[in-house]
């Protein structure tokens, strides 16, 4: 079923876990209020560690990256071969693992809700917060679910029987679902302190206007993009090289190696991506020369973000955000980036666009040009004309986002310029391919869903 993977377990081995484990282990233990921050905590940690969001070979920052035109493979993979060539097959394995990953995860909040529904003994200003970041959790993950895959069942219990029979549910309708747990995710969280590692109010109105420029609500984009910028709590970092540090000013949210369990102390995307030798199967991708191509000299991008590999096979560029590829001793100093302010000032930028506003758009946008060391546009061409102004938002959202999230893939998408940009270098792309395939797996688990078309 959609979330078979995740009640392998029985109630009684769910109990057999340590509470200091952080995992979830029975909305029955909910009793105190440590066993809720234990089982809320187990989310960030699964969140880390789940394919989808772990920043390597399963990820939606690498398989996106290859699906859109950002990444290339350089070793023989036939599975993200398929997402490069856009040609997924319904038995892919690493497409079947962002599907059950991700519902794996939206199991688990719907678990820790239940639990804090019933939590009688907790203060409510703490059942509340919790709450609120378990909302915000969901809903993270149903924008990624509902971007890949289109229609997709809407899990809102852990009821097997009921969740293994799901149909479907319209793009639309889980978009609503995912507003409205924000919107409430936002009331409940309003009184905690800004947390990096955790979601709070600033971490909601940070991914709201996101989902509100993808529903094309530039007002409220707009409106809460602003929120997000004037928060004191956040400044962009003026060294490109600072922005993915554990104190980077720039972060709103960030994901700690720590999290994963596994004693490392460095990031997920800084092992996959960085290389030390040639490519091989566990860094089997680099930067495309397309995506090269799109900078120009002087963006200091180029020079802190890109790195090189050389030798006598060829000279192989890579994703040089992150600057350690492994650690095991000595402190942390990176943290995955997931939300930062950067991406704020884009979005305002584009939503003040296309509600006419350029003078606004070009303000915003010189922000991420000039600190990035290249030419101001209201300094050079003041009265570009909003598609115009629309083109240098993508082009610099591009250059900006890269390997983070998954961005260049969905904007494709939400902009529908995906066959426009990928017909003349993508010789097997075919418009059906802007959604993945659900996994044949699933399809025979669960009767009810439809393959997407194409497939």
């Amino acid at each position: 079923m959609i979330i078979a993977s995740s009640i392998m377990l029985s109630c009684e081995e769910f109990l057999e876990v340590d509470v200091p484990d952080n995992r979830i282990i029975s909305s029955t233990v909910f009793n105190d209020q440590e066993s809720a921050e234990s089982a809320v905590q187990g989310l960030y940690n699964e969140l880390s560690t789940a394919y989808f969001a772990a920043g390597g070979p399963n990820s939606v920052s690498v398989l996106t990256g290859l699906s859109a035109d950002n990444l290339i493979t350089t070793v023989t993979s036939q599975n993200l071969r398929e997402f490069e060539e856009n040609e997924l097959t319904v038995q892919n394995p690493n497409n079947y693992e962002v599907w059950s990953s991700a519902y794996n995860l939206i199991y688990q909040t719907n678990s820790v809700l239940e639990g804090l529904a019933n939590a009688s003994s907790i203060n409510q200003q703490e059942i509340d917060r919790m709450r609120g970041e378990a909302l915000f959790l969901r809903s993270f993950v149903y924008f990624y679910l509902v971007n890949l895959y289109g229609e997709v069942p809407l899990v809102l219990t852990t009821d097997y029987r009921q969740n293994s029979t799901l149909s479907s549910e319209e793009v639309q309708v889980l978009y609503n679902q995912i507003v409205n747990d924000l919107e409430e995710a936002k009331e409940l969280l309003a009184s905690m302190p800004q947390n990096k590692l955790r979601a709070t109010s600033l971490t909601v109105n940070a991914f709201l206007a996101r989902v509100y420029l993808y529903l094309e609500n530039y007002q409220a984009a707009e409106i809460v993009s602003t929120d997000v910028i004037s928060n004191s709590a956040v400044t962009l970092e003026a060294n490109l090289d600072d922005v993915f540090l554990i104190n980077s000013s720039e972060a709103i949210w960030q994901i700690s190696p720590e999290s994963t369990g596994t004693g490392a102390l460095h990031t997920r995307e800084g092992n996959f991506f960085i290389l030390d030798g040639p490519p091989n199967s566990l860094n089997p991708v680099g930067l495309s020369s397309d995506f090269l191509e799109i900078y120009t000299n002087q963006d200091n991008r180029l020079q802190q973000w890109i790195a090189s590999f050389n030798d006598d096979t060829g000279t192989y560029f890579y994703p040089f955000k992150y600057k350690v590829k492994y650690a095991t001793t000595g402190e942390i100093t990176e943290y995955t980036m997931v939300l930062r302010l950067a991406e704020q000032y884009l979005i305002r930028a584009e939503a003040r666009a296309n509600q006419g506003n350029s003078s606004g758009a070009l303000t915003d946008l010189d922000v991420i040009r000039e600190r990035a060391q290249i030419p101001s546009i209201m300094n050079t061409n003041p009265n570009l004309p909003v598609p115009a102004i629309l083109d240098s938002i993508a082009v610099e959202r591009r250059r900006e986002l890269f390997t983070e999230w998954g961005h260049r893939w969905m904007d494709l998408k939400r902009t529908d310029q995906a066959n426009e940009v990928l017909v003349p270098i993508k010789s097997l792309w075919e418009s059906t391919d802007i959604l993945y395939p659900i996994a044949e797996e699933e399809l025979m688990k669960n009767p009810n869903l439809e393959q997407n078309p194409g497939y």
